[in-house]
């Protein structure tokens, strides 16, 4: 490795921001003294909550998840950062403003790396006991949400949601690769849990417990992908003759559209299908729910 352990210690957690593990000098028989340096690091892409389950570094780390510290329930008030913290943020200004109205409540929504947000804040509520603001929280509406835990932690947030009467929907729609990462296999254990709203290429939606083609790179499924890449593609110049002006499609999506046509995935999670989705399926979806 050619460097000291405090110069190594250094670079791979402040740097690089992940876990180093080591020093070790080894032995070489032949030379009969340790001459085989080597150092060991570890990237954590999981971190485990004692008694809620496994999820996805990266997601906590965007969510205010701190160095060395974890998740305290109150921050350090010496504490200085370049930003304040989302979850400590809005969970302060929450505070404030249902404080303020005894009948007020609150939800929580996001597209993407935000839906991924949206549904782990109540989850570190529950884990530091707010119950207060767990009682105001009405509901959670994520949109193309990617899996952010385990089978356990699926299963803590389905007993706490339980417990709170809190709405969880899980809108997904057509191809999008997003929601269908990370996989949900024996090697990297993430499981979607809760009610997932499915829309097709036509906006019409169905309740289902997962996707089809899960993991998405499902070989019997290229074919039907890409018929279905053709079709969004067509749809993008008639949908405004169909449905109003309001359904325009821009160039950008209709550049994505035609690079859909390779990675069918990508056009479908860009948030005008989502908001299609919405206005034209969604009263129907919900209708039939009644």
């Amino acid at each position: 490795s050619y460097e000291n352990e405090a110069y190594l210690r250094t670079t791979v957690t402040h740097h690089w921001q992940m876990e180093f593990l080591g020093l070790y000098n080894f032995w070489n028989d032949y030379q009969e003294k340790a001459t085989t340096q080597a150092f060991m690091l570890r990237d954590r892409d999981t971190i485990m909550l004692p008694g809620v389950g496994k999820v996805h570094g990266g997601f906590m780390k965007a969510l205010g998840l701190q160095k060395s510290l974890g998740w305290p329930k109150e921050l350090d008030p010496h504490l200085k950062t370049p930003a304040p913290l989302a979850y400590y943020a809005i969970r302060e200004k929450l505070r404030a403003l249902l404080g303020e109205n005894d009948k007020a409540k609150y939800v929580v929504t996001g597209h993407s790396l935000g839906g991924a947000l949206a549904i782990l804040f109540p989850a570190i509520l529950a884990m530091h006991g707010e119950k207060w603001l767990m009682e105001r929280l009405k509901g959670v509406y994520t949109f193309g949400q990617p899996r952010v835990g385990d089978e356990k932690f699926g299963e803590f947030m389905e007993m706490v949601l339980k417990e709170h009467q809190i709405e969880y929907f899980r809108f997904v729609y057509g191809n999008d690769i997003v929601p269908r990462l990370p996989y949900d296999d024996s090697a990297f254990m993430f499981r979607h849990f809760g009610r997932c709203c499915y829309f097709d290429s036509k906006y019409q939606g169905k309740i289902v417990q997962e996707v089809p083609n899960k993991n998405y790179f499902l070989p019997l499924q290229a074919i039907p992908m890409m018929m279905n890449a053709w079709y969004e593609l067509l749809r993008s110049f008639m949908i405004a003759h169909e449905k109003g002006p309001d359904y325009r499609e821009g160039s950008l999506l209709r550049i994505l559209r035609v690079i859909g046509l390779l990675i069918p995935g990508i056009p479908a999670h860009a948030p005008q299908d989502y908001v299609n989705s919405m206005s034209l399926g969604a009263s129907q979806l919900f209708l039939h729910q009644q």
